[in-house]
C-alpha cells in the first residue's frame, strides 16, 4: 500500500555501506522517474548515477549532511551511502523546472523503499566542486543529489511540540523527526 511506502520513506543519513546497489537498480529507479508527469512535458531533468566507491566519495565530499545536527559531520566510513543519483536540469531544454524535481525525487525514493533501500535528498551541495568532480558540461545545472543505501538507522516520527521543526538524535542514535498534527494542516475557512 502507498501509505506503507511513504511511512518507510524517511531521510536516512546512515547506511550499510557495503550493501551494494547495482547500476541496473539505479537505472530502474530513473526509469520510474522517466514516466512521471513533467511541466509542459518538457522532461528537462537528466541524471548522473554513481555506485562505485571512487565516484561515491567524489559526491560524498560535496554534501552537507544534517543542518540541525551541527556537531555531526556526516556518516563515518562503513555508514556512507552505497549509491547516488545526481539530479540535473538540462538548460538547453528549459531553465524552469517547476515541480518536476520534487515529483521525480519522491518517485525515486518510493521506488527505493519498495526495493528495500532508503535515501536522503540533498540541496545543500557544493555545486562548483561537484560539477568539477563529475566533469559536468556547462549545459547542466546540479539541482539535487539523492543518497541511497540500505538504512542503518531508525527514524521515528513524532508530534511536533512548540513549533520546533528540528530533528534530533537520542542517546541510542535513533533519529526523531517532528511532524505537525493534522489539525494544524487543514484550515477551516
Amino acid at each position: 500500500m502507498l501509505k506503507d511506502l511513504i511511512l518507510k520513506s524517511r531521510s536516512y543519513r546512515r547506511f550499510f555501506q557495503n550493501n551494494e546497489i547495482s547500476r541496473q537498480t539505479l537505472e530502474d529507479l530513473v526509469s520510474l522517474a522517466r514516466i512521471t508527469p513533467s511541466a509542459a512535458n518538457k522532461q528537462p531533468l537528466k541524471f548522473v548515477l554513481a555506485n562505485s566507491p571512487e565516484k561515491n566519495e567524489l559526491i560524498f565530499k560535496t554534501l552537507a549532511w544534517a543542518g540541525y545536527l551541527p556537531e555531526w559531520k556526516g556518516p563515518e566510513e562503513g555508514e556512507k551511502p552505497s549509491a547516488y543519483i545526481v539530479v540535473l536540469g538540462d538548460r538547453q531544454i528549459s531553465t524552469k523546472y517547476y515541480a518536476d524535481p520534487g515529483i521525480v525525487m519522491q518517485t525515486i525514493l518510493l521506488g527505493a523503499v519498495e526495493k528495500g533501500y532508503g535515501g536522503c535528498i540533498f540541496a545543500s551541495i557544493n555545486r562548483p566542486s561537484l560539477a568539477a568532480a563529475l566533469s559536468l558540461p556547462g549545459q547542466y545545472e546540479i539541482l539535487y543529489v539523492i543518497a541511497l543505501g540500505k538504512p542503518l538507522e531508525t527514524v521515528v516520527l513524532e508530534d511536533m511540540k512548540n513549533d520546533d521543526v528540528k530533528y534530533w538524535r537520542d542517546g541510542d542514535g535513533v533519529h526523531h523527526v517532528p511532524k505537525r498534527k493534522m489539525d494544524e494542516l487543514i484550515l477551516s475557512l
